[in-house]
């Protein structure tokens, strides 16, 4: 009886060593390993739509060249509008800093002394004079951070590297990834295939229906922002709506952040109560939209990845592995989740659950 026991948990035993094994690779290889995740993770997504090119009769090698040059336009095109947008943005805001802080001055607080009953000033003449006594301190900090950018050239080197590499990657991944998969399956010992069918179907549904959906969720939603802040008159508007379309996976961080950037370019394009409204009315529709119908329509509650796992599990495993641990928290989430689904119901059927 006792052996009959050790042999039971042995391999779960074994499956928790596999498990903290790959776990210290990641953290230990994390600079090399992330163009790998990425393209791990945009394969997973992109495979389903290889898959019906192959059963429209291509062949795999081709869908899969397809599929990767046609994501990576799209990310191109993304980084093309975004960035020379933010750049402009920049450089508005160092020109109209002054009208900013007119704005301030003659608007926004004297309504905030007539709604306080408080008499709150902005000494313009001491912040001038505090900006030219730190500009020698800022111009030391700058010429101090010059050598360590050049130490840190070789991390420059290594960010170069992978992103030229990614495109290699992500074919690679596409063109294997059915052979990597019928592979694993041969290794799984046949008393086990039927638990291993189950329990890694459960994840590619949880983990393929959220990451799709989310990814549906955040062009859409940066579409919305986008459109909707054009409409406004916003100069650098749209880049402003996708950024916040981009971290609407993370809850809540989208609208805020796309808010701020919004309201700080409001003030320094507009100066007016009117400008300011038209932003804020943008993302509160956004945000509605959102919550009740685009989110609940195409990601659903069926997933049951809720809000608070997944802020715990970005955060959680970004302290662990860094930047790596970011890219992979909502899947390791995911599985994690229906681990500890299948462990409960094994739990809850078990004789030291139910005998009384």
């Amino acid at each position: 009886m006792y052996q009959k026991k050790v042999r039971g948990i042995r391999p779960w035993m074994f499956g928790v060593a596999v498990l903290a094994v790959v776990v210290w690779l990641f953290y230990a290889l994390g600079n090399i390993l992330t163009p790998f995740i990425v393209a791990a993770v945009l394969a997973y997504i992109l495979n389903p739509l290889v898959e019906k090119l192959r059963d429209k009769g291509m062949k795999r090698g081709l869908a899969s060249m397809l599929v990767m040059i046609f994501s990576l336009i799209v990310l191109l095109a993304l980084v093309l509008i975004i960035v020379p947008m933010l750049i402009n943005q920049f450089n508005n805001m160092v020109t109209r800093l002054p009208q900013m802080i007119n704005f301030v001055q003659h608007v926004l607080l004297p309504w905030v002394n007539q709604f306080t009953n408080e008499r709150v000033a902005l000494d313009t003449g001491s912040i001038m004079a505090w900006l030219q006594s730190h500009a020698g301190s800022l111009n030391a900090a700058v010429q101090k951070f010059a050598p360590t950018l050049m130490r840190q050239s070789s991390t420059l080197v290594i960010g170069v590297t992978n992103f030229l590499l990614l495109p290699f990657l992500l074919y690679y991944f596409l063109l294997d990834w059915q052979r990597w998969s019928h592979g694993i399956r041969a290794l799984v010992p046949r008393r086990y295939i039927d638990t291993y069918t189950r329990i890694s179907g459960n994840m590619d549904k949880v983990l393929g229906e959220f990451l799709r959906g989310q990814l549906t969720v955040m062009l859409v939603m940066g579409l919305i922002y986008g459109v909707g802040l054009m409409l406004t008159g916003l100069d650098s508007g749209f880049a402003i709506g996708m950024i916040a379309g981009i971290l609407v996976f993370v809850p809540y961080l989208g609208a805020f952040t796309g808010l701020l950037l919004a309201t700080l370019a409001a003030l320094l394009q507009f100066g007016s109560w009117q400008g300011l409204l038209m932003v804020w009315g943008v993302f509160a529709v956004g945000q509605f939209i959102e919550s009740f119908f685009i989110t609940p329509q195409i990601v659903g509650d069926r997933i049951g990845l809720s809000p608070f796992w997944v802020i715990f599990s970005l955060l959680a495993f970004g302290q662990l592995m860094g930047f790596v641990g970011m890219l992979i928290g909502l899947p390791l989430a995911a599985v994690t989740l229906v681990l500890l689904r299948e462990g409960a119901d094994v739990y809850f059927k078990s004789r030291f659950y139910r005998h009384q």
